[in-house]
């Protein structure tokens, strides 16, 4: 830099000539003339795309399999060794391993995903379920817990359950709404079979019958993200993973599930007057505008059952989900509806409720 200075000092000051200052300081003219285009070193420029006479003819056909291969389990791709070989076994190239190996490099580093934070408006919810090891009635199981977080405020909503199921989703979402007083005006879900029946070839989700009627009952706009890509919802991911950190460690053990719930409830008010990094206020002051933004509770809330049909069998009894339930011996072998809540099931014929039983 001292060089620089000196030479550009002669020329603009001085009012030396490009050849005099050549001269005087021993260097190039092309030297002089680049010190007078540049206020300091450029560095290499590269005046021309690099030329590989052999490994360009080739090119298209490497791209074509490195597209391919975002198709392939991540075990199964292409190597740059392995498309070296290809291309010298069945494309007759001649040339070295090494411009291959840069070439695949740059090839991969440009193919890589990009992601732009997100934004996230007030009153719009993510749902997804969790699992843990609890202690329940003294016996150790797995619990399948509901995670419901507003991305906007991080407030948040975690209900456990002993299966995780249809109608623990509509279990989950009904307390949920309940909690906060109001019902998000959408919500971006995964793919669960519970609540997509099937994908369609152009992306649609054909939604399943109780999980429509849900959000029909409650109007709420639903989003799916991609499938395997948990950073669409990446709020309610973290949210299920502090949870699991925070309010399960170490292991819970309840007397029964209400108990568990309502501790786990206790600790989501108490998480709201957290501040979290890059806030300057609570979450609960910025739950007030996730709160206004919502839509109010409807008069009642949704039925958070499974709904399905069977037949009553020659014992009076009717099978749902692999455990019979008894009926009156007046409806044998006709036809009855189920409703199958989380702590309950109940039969009925027609209009009329005809058993109500614990759910086993």
């Amino acid at each position: 830099m001292d060089l620089y200075l000196k030479v550009r000092h002669a020329h603009f000051e001085e009012g030396l000539s490009g050849r005099q200052i050549a001269r005087d300081f021993g260097i190039s003219r092309d030297s002089v003339a680049n010190m007078l285009a540049y206020s300091e070193p450029p560095g290499y420029r590269r005046s021309a795309p690099i030329r590989r006479p052999k490994l360009d003819p080739f090119v298209a056909i490497i791209d074509v399999w490195l597209s391919e291969d975002k198709n392939r389990p991540r075990k199964q791709r292409h190597t740059a060794k392995r498309i070296f070989e290809r291309l010298r076994d069945e494309c007759r190239y001649d040339g070295g391993y090494t411009i291959v190996k840069d070439y695949v490099r740059g090839a991969k580093r440009g193919s890589r995903e990009m992601f732009v934070p997100l934004s996230h408006p007030p009153g719009h919810g993510q749902a997804d379920f969790g699992e843990a090891l609890v202690v329940i009635g003294g016996i150790e199981q797995k619990a399948y817990f509901f995670g419901f977080d507003l991305p906007h405020s991080d407030a948040c909503y975690i209900r456990a359950y002993p299966a995780a199921n249809t109608e623990t989703w509509l279990d989950g979402h009904v307390h949920a709404f309940a909690f906060f007083g109001a019902v998000p005006r959408s919500i971006l879900y995964d793919n669960d079979r519970c609540l997509v029946a099937k994908i369609m070839p152009d992306g649609t989700r054909n939604r399943t019958q109780r999980f429509s009627a849900m959000l029909s009952h409650y109007v709420i706009g639903d989003r799916c993200g991609r499938p395997g890509k948990c950073n669409d919802k990446g709020k309610v991911e973290g949210l299920v993973g502090y949870a699991r950190r925070n309010f399960m460690v170490p292991m819970p053990r309840f007397a029964d599930w209400d108990a568990f719930n309502d501790y786990l409830e206790d600790q989501c008010r108490k998480r709201q007057a957290d501040i979290l990094r890059g806030h300057k206020i609570s979450i609960g002051d910025r739950l007030v505008a996730d709160l206004a933004a919502m839509r109010d509770l409807p008069g009642a809330p949704f039925e958070a059952c499974d709904l399905q049909s069977g037949q009553v069998t020659s014992t009076s009894q009717v099978r749902y989900r692999g455990n019979d339930y008894s009926v009156p011996v007046a409806y044998g072998h006709r036809e009855v509806w189920i409703k199958g809540f989380v702590d309950r099931v109940v039969l009925g014929c027609a209009a009329e409720v005809i058993a109500d039983h614990p759910r086993s």
